[in-house]
């Protein structure tokens, strides 16, 4: 009786270090060792329950019969208490992953924090410093009496003055880039309509807009991190990738919010690009300091495809 009691509780304790860790395989990320290793598992376990059939079925056992069964009690035991410390060591695992990863989030957070501030400051100081004596040297230009200089003076003194002009607009453009006004004003879907509408380039180059933002708002860091994320892939397209269209997809669901971006340009090899850089690294440490994820795609002519998705 004692035997048959002793072998049902280790035929349960040894399905149970089976259960335990056939849960793992996921964590494991399908590793062939621990499968077959889950696989043994249930054979021992098996082999438990045979031992159990046989002797109810038989009604007797050897002192033989009765040492093999305690000893497979002590290994089912053992198995199932490694089985519990080892779903311990997986678990402490990937909370040492989870706070890895949040902490890189962090530092990279901190850092494209004091890019933006940095560049704000530069902004400032730019449009405030230089601007106010730009637009004093043109109205001191514009104070010069022209009829009373010759006609050489007179074209010198026009070239200044549009020279000057195109001083305050670049500087005017330079502040926004650094530090873009409409996007703090009106957030990020004005922001993206008024920079893909100020995009001048020598080729034809269709931007198409869609989104269901509706007007919200999102955290400023949020916000100006995709700012600069689809600034950086329309650069990319600009210069790689000889496209005549280029769609950008904004959408705002109930806890995450996702860019699409795609252009029908000549594509590149993925292996290749991810070596060289092209932006696309700087892109990818963007999106992980919001804890966000990207998925990107393109073969050679068959265009180019990435999609953000970011918690909010």
């Amino acid at each position: 009786m004692f035997i048959q009691v002793a072998l049902i509780i280790s035929v349960l304790l040894q399905f149970g270090a089976f259960f335990i860790t056939i849960s793992l395989i996921q964590k494991t990320k399908l590793n062939i060792s621990w499968i077959m290793i889950s696989i043994g598992f249930f054979l021992m376990a098996f082999r438990r329950l045979s031992e159990l059939i046989d002797i109810i079925n038989n009604g007797q056992s050897s002192v033989h019969t009765n040492v093999n069964s305690w000893v497979a009690v002590l290994i089912s035991l053992l198995m199932f208490i490694a089985s519990i410390y080892i779903r311990q060591i997986f678990n402490l695992q990937g909370k040492m992953n989870k706070l890895r990863k949040e902490n890189e989030a962090k530092v990279l957070s901190a850092i494209i924090s004091t890019e933006e501030k940095e560049r704000q400051k530069f902004a400032k100081e730019l449009h405030d410093g230089l601007g106010p004596i730009f637009s004093s040297i043109k109205m001191a230009i514009s104070a010069i009496n022209k009829t009373i200089v010759g006609k050489t003076n007179e074209q010198i003194i026009d070239k200044t003055e549009n020279a000057v002009d195109n001083a305050i607009i670049t500087i005017k453009e330079i502040s926004n880039n650094l530090s873009p006004h409409i996007l703090e004003r009106f957030g990020l879907e004005k922001a993206i309509k008024t920079f893909t509408d100020s995009i001048i380039t020598t080729e034809e180059l269709e931007i198409i807009i869609s989104s269901n933002l509706e007007g919200r708002r999102y955290n400023y860091n949020i916000e100006v991190i995709l700012y600069r994320i689809i600034g950086e892939l329309i650069a990319n397209t600009l210069k790689y990738a000889s496209a005549s269209k280029a769609e950008i997809s904004l959408f705002n669901y109930s806890k995450k919010l996702e860019l699409f971006y795609s252009d029908n340009g000549i594509g590149f090899d993925m292996k290749k690009v991810k070596n060289r850089g092209m932006g696309l690294s700087n892109i990818n440490s963007r999106v992980k300091s919001l804890d966000g994820e990207m998925e990107m795609h393109s073969k050679h002519k068959q265009g180019f495809f990435l999609k953000i998705t970011l918690p909010i």
